[in-house]
């Protein structure tokens, strides 16, 4: 088992020449893709309001990500966790029901833009080393409460911990700036918005600006208590296993728990080549959780984001789910929201067992001529057992984020993400990051 001491030592003395070769690879395509949902998340109302209270509210001279306007680096880390978290497309852990990612990228962007000379290769390998702090803590803190609290309550204490290294933290202040965001991440119970879907997400923007206060307090002489989540055995082979390699990437911008119902339709749909409009009931088979996402006639894009029965609809409709689908201006589709009202739903008690490792549903679909249609068990696509391509990603990148920033600025992006672990600054990337969507 890896003490506390020795994660400590891992966050301060962590190098390039540590991570293997599929690690470098799968944390640019981590980073391609958060940026991607970043972009479509930022012309969301939720990112518009966050970053207007970050700019006024928590004011500096950093520049938001897709914004340009400054804030102090822990508004930054703020805002930027919101704006991604505002299109539910980026990857997750599936042991921890949650998102590393979301919050980890704009504290480590915020930081990067305040200390003004980071490497390629340190910024690739704190995004990792977040990853794997994030990933860890979750499972630990999951293990400790019965509750399902969300990412933000795990991603600060991550956040914590690569805010130290790149501020050149003792590993006493570390350990203070661990404890600190450990004490007061948003432990925000995610059950709560998935009933009731708002504006306040996953939390991810929340753990960012905590654990990035945290390492300031540190820095300061503040103290905390340990970080309790640092003394479990879900340490025991860091360094070892690579959990950036075992996230999940999500084909389309909903919640994950929809996702198997969505390739159930799709499936049935491919097969017998019916038009949505023979449908007349739809049924989906899957576990607690999903069934919870019970929001049929959506007004919002969150609502449309954490519902089963919309994003169903929309794949029967659109044969796909994209960012422009969930936008408000195109919810009230007539057939979209007909089905969405019709589709019920059920439980499987091999589901949730299952469940959070494998998420899995099935479709029973009736059409107007008579037909009964059932699928097979399905689960989402792009889990680490069957990622997706590096073409994959790159087409998604490239769907998200071409309509937001245009072809231009996504395609230099890309560029700089493919040459970032041989550049001697991150800077060039961050200038493009921060520039206003027009």
């Amino acid at each position: 088992m890896t003490t506390p001491e020795g994660i400590l030592d891992f966050i301060a003395e962590l190098t390039w020449d540590d991570l293997p070769p599929q690690v470098r690879r799968q944390s640019k395509l981590c980073l391609l893709d958060l940026i991607g949902v970043g972009a479509g998340g930022a012309g969301t109302k939720l990112s518009r309001i966050i970053r207007d209270y970050s700019a006024l509210d928590m004011g500096g001279a950093l520049p938001m990500m897709f914004d340009g306007r400054g804030a102090s680096v822990s508004g930054v880390a703020l805002a930027g966790g919101m704006t991604i978290d505002a299109l539910d497309g980026h990857d997750g852990f599936n042991p921890a029901k949650g998102h590393a990612g979301c919050g980890v990228l704009p504290a480590l962007y915020g930081l990067a833009q305040e200390l003004g000379d980071v490497s390629g290769q340190e910024f690739l390998l704190c995004l990792t080393l977040g990853y794997e702090l994030a990933c860890r803590t979750a499972m630990a803190q999951h293990a400790s409460v019965p509750d399902y609290h969300t990412s933000g309550a795990w991603v600060a204490v991550a956040v914590a911990g690569l805010a130290a290294r790149l501020m050149g933290l003792d590993r006493a202040q570390t350990a203070h700036a661990m404890g600190i965001a450990e004490y007061h991440g948003p432990r925000s119970q995610m059950m709560r918005c998935i009933d009731h879907p708002t504006m306040l997400k996953d939390g991810s923007g929340w753990g960012a600006m905590c654990g990035v206060s945290a390492a300031r307090l540190a820095a300061r002489g503040f103290t905390g208590a340990p970080a309790l989540t640092l003394s479990t055995d879900h340490w025991r082979d860091l360094g070892d296993t690579w959990l950036i390699c075992q996230q999940y990437f999500k084909p389309y911008p909903v919640c994950r728990w929809a996702q198997a119902p969505i390739a159930a339709v799709l499936d049935l749909q491919k097969r017998h080549g019916f038009d949505s409009r023979a449908i007349t009931a739809l049924h989906i088979v899957s576990f607690h959780e999903s069934v919870r996402l019970g929001t049929k006639q959506v007004t919002t894009t969150e609502e449309a984001q954490y519902s089963t029965s919309f994003p169903c609809a929309l794949a029967l409709v659109h044969g796909t789910v994209l960012p422009e689908h969930v936008a408000e201006a195109a919810l009230d589709h007539p057939e979209v929201q007909r089905l969405s009202s019709i589709l019920t739903m059920g439980e499987d008690a091999a589901a949730n067992k299952a469940f959070p490792n494998r998420r899995m549903a099935r479709a029973e679909i009736t059409l107007a001529a008579g037909d009964r249609l059932q699928s097979d068990w399905f689960e989402p696509e792009w889990d680490p057992t069957d990622p997706p391509s590096k073409e994959d990603l790159e087409a998604k990148f490239f769907n998200y984020a071409g309509p937001v920033l245009g072809q231009a600025r996504s395609q230099a992006i890309h560029r700089a993400i493919e040459t970032l672990g041989h550049t001697a600054s991150a800077q060039p990337l961050l200038d493009l990051l921060a520039q206003p969507i027009s």
